[in-house]
Parts: structure tokens; sequence; C-alpha cells
């Protein structure tokens, strides 16, 4: 398939630039893969979608204030955009301008207190760089460090906490794994009542996933990796759903490409971590997951492209121009899909 396949008009104006005021007030289109039945809900109305026994996954990754703004050490500006944590302090990164930040560049953030030093650039343009600083990273990187909202959201975010969901646990995002923004603590609570488990892996999120893709062909298109970690007792969880008739249900793309990444042929899941760079596009038969909660996503996107793989491409092109027609938020503060 190409490309230009998956892609679909989308109004500037359906861009959602800010978080809904009630994170399970967004709205909730139901897309049926068997028939291609569209529904209109809103996320509040996710229980009854939800049977006793299925198993929700959630991504705990926390999204790190992982845009710094600093200098060369002529005084030009320069930003640094954190991707993943290769160890040893140094990080792939992605920096602007480009052309000033060669390899052996060094470079100053704050008054000093965080320093650094370009030792490598891969194939695709990233910069790898090494960190100089006293204490801990993640301290220095809370107090100089700026959240990396995505390119599309142009407005000033009031509150940072809105860019995370609210069970973040383990620090470690470029970017939020936006499907779960629109749970509650209430919500969870009234789900776990209602006799779903739910069980927390982590897959921390790169900018691999959002990179445009620029080949014609799609199966020509390659993906960054990213760390991911799913626990015994969250393997325990899903395991025992299944065994039990109950469906798993990914709460977003991250959790559905962890899960699949590391997925037996009977569907199982092993206690695992490692870096996984699947690409999931139409003809990909799924071992691990029964429904999928996914926000709107852009278009020509390796996301869109899950998706299609996953409710099948002309149902999944249909619900998106359904969305445009209906108004619907898209991208990372929009609203969302439930895929079953």
């Amino acid at each position: 398939m190409k490309t230009s396949d998956f892609f679909y008009d989308l109004p500037q104006e359906l861009i959602a630039q800010t978080p809904l005021e009630k994170r399970d007030s967004s709205r909730m289109m139901t897309l049926s893969r068997e028939t291609g039945t569209v529904g209109h809900r809103h996320f509040f109305e996710l229980p009854t979608l939800l049977c006793p026994g299925d198993c929700l996954v959630l991504n705990d990754s926390r999204v790190i204030p992982a845009r710094l703004i600093g200098a060369d050490e002529a005084g030009h500006p320069i930003e640094v955009l954190l991707l993943r944590d290769e160890g040893g302090d140094v990080w792939d990164s992605i920096t602007r301008p480009g052309k000033r930040t060669r390899v052996g560049t060094k470079l100053i953030f704050g008054d000093g207190t965080l320093t650094a030093e370009v030792i490598s650039v891969d194939e695709l343009g990233n910069r790898h760089v090494r960190f100089s600083y006293d204490g801990i990273f993640l301290e220095v990187l809370a107090k100089l460090g700026q959240m990396p909202l995505p390119p599309y959201i142009t407005e000033k975010l009031a509150d940072p906490e809105r860019y995370q969901t609210v069970y973040a646990a383990h620090p470690g995002s470029a970017a939020a794994p936006t499907a779960g923004l629109h749970f509650t603590p209430e919500l969870l609570k009234k789900l776990e009542k209602q006799g779903i488990t739910i069980a927390r892996l982590t897959l921390h999120v790169g900018l691999g996933t959002f990179r445009p893709v620029k080949v014609e062909e799609i199966t020509d298109h390659q993906m960054h990796a990213e760390f991911y970690e799913v626990t015994q007792a969250a393997a325990d969880r899903i395991n025992a759903a299944r065994a039990h008739g109950g469906r798993v249900i990914s709460v977003g793309t991250t959790v559905t490409r962890t899960l699949e990444s590391i997925a037996r042929e009977d569907g199982t899941i092993p206690a695992a971590a490692g870096q996984t760079s699947i690409f999931i596009y139409p003809g990909y038969r799924f071992k691990a997951i029964d429904a999928l909660i996914t926000n709107f996503h852009l278009p020509e996107s390796t996301l869109i492209m899950l998706v299609s793989a996953f409710a099948g491409y002309e149902k999944t092109m249909a619900a998106y121009k359904e969305a445009v027609r209906e108004r619907y938020r898209f991208f990372s503060f929009g609203d969302c899909m439930f895929i079953s």
C-alpha cells in the first residue's frame, strides 16, 4: 500500500488545541470491526461497553520535560528534544537547527548547571548527546526542561499535568500515550468495581511513531525503537483474563505495539523488557488484543496505519470521514474511538 492511501482531509479547526475541562467528557466513536457500524457516545460511557472479566491494558509511562532550550558555545540558540535514554547520560535527540549541532558541538543550558556534547549523528539525522551535570538528571531536567507538546498544538498548556495520564508513573516519554488521557481516577475505580481487570505496562513513547512517513511504499518506512517493560504481574493479569474468556482491550497504539511485539502465537503474554520497533500496517495478524481505544491520528501516519490494520482499511477511512462530518476533535487532546 502507498502512504497516500492513508490521507484524509481534516479542517484545521478540528485539531484540538486544549484539553476539555473534564477528561472523560470527550466524545467516543464506536466502530465494529465485523460490520463497520459506527456509533457515537462519550468516554464516561465506557463501562457500558465492557464486561466483567475484560482486561484493560494501560501504558503508565510519564512524559518528561524533554524540550531543552540552550545555546552553543558561540551563543547561538539551540533546542534539544530528548527522545530516548541510551544509558551513560547519552540521549537520542532531535536538535534545531541541526546544521549548528555537528559532532563535537558543546551545548549549555540554564546557567551552565547542565551541559552537553554531540557525540554522533545517526542515519536519520538524530543527534546522540552526552550530558554533564551534578545530582540527578531528571531533577535537573525538571528545572530546565519544558513539556514537549506536538507541533500542531500552538496554544500554551495551562496545566502540564493535563498532558499526563492520571496513572502515569515511570518517567521516560517524549510524548503522552494520549488514549489514556480520557481516564479519571473515578472512572478507573468504577471499572474495577464492575469486575474489569486493569493491567499496566510501560512503553516510553519516542517521536519515531509520530515521524512523517516520507516513503511512497509504506513497507519502506523504518520505525525508531522504543523501550518497553511488561512485568510478571501485568502478564499474569492479561493471561488470566484471556484464559477465562475475557477480552484484552488495549488503551492506545503504544500498548498495542508492546503486546504485539512480545505475544506468543497463542496470544499469551510473557513478562519481558526491551526495545521494539514493530511497524503494524494492513495485512498484520493480531495475536494479543481484542479491542482498541485510540485517539484520531494524523493523515498518512504510522498510527492510522495501525488502526487500519486492526479495524480494516475501508472501515477505518470511512470512520475518519464520519468523524470529520460529525466535528469530532482530533489528535492528542481530541476525542477517541472504541474499536471492537
